[in-house]
């Protein structure tokens, strides 16, 4: 049987973002101590970069002024940590460093368009040096200052392993950029960001990464190096370019993807409630590479990094991350004797409990997924992730860089988002997929590759994007139970934005369109004038094809925009049905679709595995709203019987009922977060 190394084993991580001034305070044995308490496998502290902590003798790598004299406070702390047998994960940012090293050595710096360096932080008061950001091409983020420390850290400590903070590069403009630039690309580099070549920024760090990587390696070959990856951000991303996978581990043995709820932008800009789930399912996107990390920030903003998340909204968003097949990385500002907001750590402790309580459980256990989603980390994409997340639809993720038709097989439904760009291969992957037996949904809006669609979607060629629509609503053609299911006394479904007029050419109208009854400024006023001159139309919105063994379903408006925008019930209905209408047999389904509860269900030899993660309430959640009878239905593989259904993280009452192959479940209270084991025999 093959060694199984440490970071292959479910991992409860504690990061300590120790500040400089508390140094003296830090007593390693008790650290230790309050790390085992909080059952804490993994702790994450700050090694070198920034600032040393220990006595390096590598030249401009600025030390801890506040270390104490005559002491290895690192040796220290690796010694007290691994006699509980705590991993100690060893932080380095080279991102950034104090102004004395740039007067000594200004070539390793970010030069702006102005020539002038990029300085943090230059209005903050007390006693403290400029922080300047680092060049990611030049010597000091390279072989002149981080391999030296790499290499000194890895042989003269006995750490666990590495993780790299601030990877990502900064626009520069300094000579070393321009040169390697134009030996890239064959041309000069453009003066503004937004006119980079796409891969700049991704090679820049993939090339630095790499060198510290491959030293790292040739010291120690077991010392896992732990790389960022930016999963979806809402704002940063809006069009959709999503990182590699595969060019992040080129150069890294695990990743961790950040879930940071930012509650100090306001309400108006919260951050979406299922990012930690969709950023694990982003981090588990390409079968088997290792489980991600999931990184989330004890406070509500890095603005107010010394006050604490209420602890139902931190208890919400940490459960999503193991709930979705990820490790816990908890992040906190300071350790346990400075941490300024004390309720932090018994949130910390109590999710650890709970991860421990289903982590075995959780070690070989596969997601039970009937829709696959082609994800690009745009928006509409991101609307797809919210109404299947709201509705606990079962799904799972491939990214734009690793379509494959196998893995597709393996799925009831594929679903193609609006916008996203398909190449003439991956189309003719989804036709084979289709022709097989697959069911697939197309949303499609605009014209831009529509053509290409168009066999598969049943329609001609030729398609018109209409203006701008309000006042307008989809009417239901069919008298199928699934496309039906909760419109039985509703006659029109919200409508607006931008549509695509189509003309069947052996495809079905399931939905058509009501066009505007008014224009904007005059749908109120007044209501004696509100009348319908058109209530019907043959222009479609829902489409069906048969097409060989499959079938596809189009939608010709933007439904994953109406989600994200207006959250309203219609339109999460609309989206379940259209999946419901393809499935046919749904494997899970909730008794009740209550939007801010998540399900996730995973299969683990005889055992399936749900998890249930109570968000339900208005963000950001002030207090836990328990839900009491949550219901579902489960179909078994065929033969199987259940012999057992106990839940494993919460202890409260759960029974079940079996009817041939479908299994009811009800637990009798979910207060944050409980994963239900059902054994079958």
């Amino acid at each position: 049987m093959p060694n199984i190394l440490w970071w292959e084993k479910p991992m409860r991580i504690i990061q300590y973002n120790l500040q400089v001034a508390d140094t003296q305070k830090m007593d390693p044995q008790k650290i230790a101590q309050e790390l085992e308490d909080d059952c804490a496998n993994a702790v994450v502290v700050n090694v070198g970069g920034i600032y040393a902590w220990y006595p390096s003798k590598v030249k401009y790598h600025h030390i801890n002024e506040f270390l104490p004299e005559g002491r290895d406070l690192l040796q220290e702390i690796l010694e007290a940590c691994h006699r509980k047998n705590i991993k100690v994960i060893a932080r380095f940012d080279f991102s950034k460093t104090d102004d004395v090293v740039y007067l000594n050595r200004p070539e390793w710096f970010v030069k702006q368009r102005d020539d002038s360096p990029l300085i943090y932080g230059k209005d903050r008061m007390g006693d403290w040096s400029l922080l300047i950001s680092t060049c990611i091409n030049s010597g000091y983020r390279n072989r002149d200052l981080a391999v030296p420390v790499i290499e000194e850290v890895l042989q003269g400590y006995d750490i666990d392993g590495i993780f790299f903070n601030a990877p990502h590069p900064s626009d520069c403009y300094c000579e070393i950029c321009r040169e390697k630039y134009h030996s890239l690309y064959g041309e000069a580099l453009p003066d503004h960001p937004a006119d980079f070549n796409p891969d700049w920024h991704s090679r820049c760090m993939k090339d630095n990464v790499k060198l510290i990587y491959d030293t790292a390696k040739s010291i120690r070959q077991d010392v896992p190096v732990i790389l960022y990856y930016y999963g979806y951000d809402h704002k940063r991303n809006p069009e959709g370019v999503v990182d590699n996978l595969d060019e992040r581990y080129a150069t890294a043995d695990l990743i961790c993807t950040e879930a940071q709820n930012i509650l100090s932008q306001g309400v108006g800009n919260l951050p979406p409630v299922y990012k930690p789930m969709l950023n694990m399912k982003i981090g588990n996107a390409v079968p088997g590479l290792p489980r991600p990390f999931g990184i989330i920030h004890s406070s509500p903003g890095m603005d107010w990094r010394h006050t604490g998340m209420s602890k139902s909204e931190y208890m919400f968003w940490m459960a999503q991350v193991v709930a979705n097949n990820a490790h816990l990385w908890h992040s906190i500002t300071g350790f346990n004797d400075t941490v300024t907001d004390k309720r932090i750590l018994s949130s910390v402790r109590e999710i650890n409990q709970m991860v421990a309580a289903c982590e075995d459980e959780m070690a070989h256990a596969k997601p039970l997924s009937q829709v696959l989603l082609l994800w690009n980390s745009s928006w509409p994409a991101a609307g797809w992730v919210d109404g299947m997340a709201a509705m606990q639809y079962q799904f799972d993720l491939m990214d734009i860089h690793h379509i494959d038709g196998t893995r597709m097989n393996e799925y009831r439904v594929v679903v193609v988002p609006d916008g996203i760009a398909l190449s003439e291969n991956a189309i003719s992957i989804l036709e084979v997929y289709v022709q097989d037996g697959g069911r697939l949904i197309i949303e499609k809006s605009a014209v831009s590759g529509f053509s290409q669609l168009s066999g598969l979607i049943g329609v001609e060629e030729r398609a018109m994007q209409s203006p701008k629509l309000a006042a307008s609503y989809l009417r239901i053609e069919t008298d199928n139970p699934a496309i039906r299911r909760g419109f039985e006394q509703v006659t029109f479904i919200p409508l607006r934005k931008k549509v695509l007029y189509m003309k069947p050419l052996g495809a079905e109208a399931l939905l058509t369109l009501v066009p505007p009854f008014a224009p904007p400024d005059a749908v109120g006023a007044p209501p004696e004038r509100a009348s319908m001159p058109v209530e019907h139309t043959d222009i479609p919105m829902v489409l069906t094809h048969r097409l060989g063994k499959g079938q596809v379903l189009s939608i010709a408006f933007p439904l994953s925009r109406l989600i994200e925008e207006y959250h309203m019930e219609d339109h999460y209905w609309l989206l379940r049905n259209c999946l419901d209408y393809l499935i046919e047999e749904r494997q899970f389904e909730m008794t009740r679709n209550i939007a801010g509860l998540f399900a996730t269900v995973y299969q683990s030899g005889e055992k399936l595995l749900v998890h249930l993660v109570n968000g339900i309430g208005q963000r950001p959640l002030v207090g836990t709203v328990s839900y009491h009878d949550a219901s579902f239905t489960i179909r078994l593989p065929y033969g199987k019987k259940v012999s057992s259904v106990t839940a494993a993280i919460e202890k409260e009452a759960v029974s079940f009922t079996q009817v041939e192959d479908c299994v009811t479940v009800t637990l009798d209270q979910l207060s944050i977060w409980n994963m239900v084991v059902i054994q079958t025999q």
